[in-house]
């Protein structure tokens, strides 16, 4: 699990609830079963308008993203790769067989096979960038749908509050109503601001750098495989590839022990 994200969610949810308790005020009066109906089911709702039935249905696997550790790691990826540059420069490339085999990866096998393959380096970047392409397609689709359903929260709320409030001004008749029924009409809008500021928008925020992450590891992938092809030495390979990390991050990466456990 993605302690950021756990903890970020905590941290939100449970400032708010407990700047309520200090201003003396309790927690039952945030209930209001209505106004969650109208906010959730009508930014629901006009989520499925948006996009197609097939995307709506990934969202469990879309938000299981965003709880879930990244299954690759930048430094991990540089020092495999860095290990069959220098087992590739020592035996040849064909002795990478047996290692692709064994990778876990499917984008990286893909590459480590085109190069063995022989193919020409201008088609492997060619078939791998496409590939790349792609996936920030696919990723984007989850992080628009996060962010529709942050943006179209807020404005459920305030038509639920819009609602509560003629509600009210139909019954002017009785005036020891019309407190209770201005503070419900206002819960619509807590749970529409509240439910896009502390979940819906930070979850498409943790897609977006996610798909960033990733995609970068991507990159890496590929120059690696293009260098291992090449013959380069392996500590060419390895400040080529390092290049794509900050400062602070390339030193200590793991060691090439460390990186079966992921790529393979």
């Amino acid at each position: 699990m993605d302690l950021a994200t756990i903890i970020g969610l905590l941290l939100a949810w449970g400032a708010l609830l407990v700047s309520l308790i200090m201003e003396g005020g309790d927690v039952r009066t945030l209930i209001n079963i209505p106004a969650a109906l109208l906010v959730l089911g009508g930014t629901f709702g006009a989520a499925i308008i948006s996009f197609r039935m097939n995307q709506i249905m990934e969202i469990p696997g879309i938000m299981r993203q965003a709880f879930s550790e990244p299954t690759l790691d930048a430094g991990e990826v540089i020092r495999f790769l860095v290990k069959l540059a220098e087992r590739a420069r020592r035996e040849g490339l064909l002795v990478l067989e047996d290692e692709c085999k064994k990778i876990r990866d499917p984008f990286m096998q893909k590459g480590v096979r085109l190069a063995i393959d022989g193919t020409d380096q201008e088609l492997i970047r060619e078939i791998l960038t496409t590939e790349i392409h792609f996936l920030q397609s696919r990723h984007r689709v989850g992080e628009s749908i996060f962010t529709t359903l942050g943006g179209f929260a807020p404005t459920l709320g305030i038509i639920g509050t819009v609602m509560g409030l003629v509600h009210m001004l139909a019954n002017l008749s009785d005036p020891s109503k019309m407190g209770p029924l201005i503070a419900g009409a206002f819960i619509a809008t807590l749970y529409g601001v509240s439910s896009a500021n502390l979940i819906f928008l930070p979850l498409a925020n943790k897609l977006k750098a996610r798909s960033t992450q990733e995609v970068l590891i991507r990159e890496v992938m590929v120059e690696g495989i293009l260098a291992i092809q090449s013959g380069d030495n392996p500590r060419i390979v390895d400040e080529k590839l390092k290049a794509y990390l900050a400062p602070r991050l390339r030193v200590g990466l793991p060691q090439s022990g460390n990186l079966r456990s992921s790529l393979r």
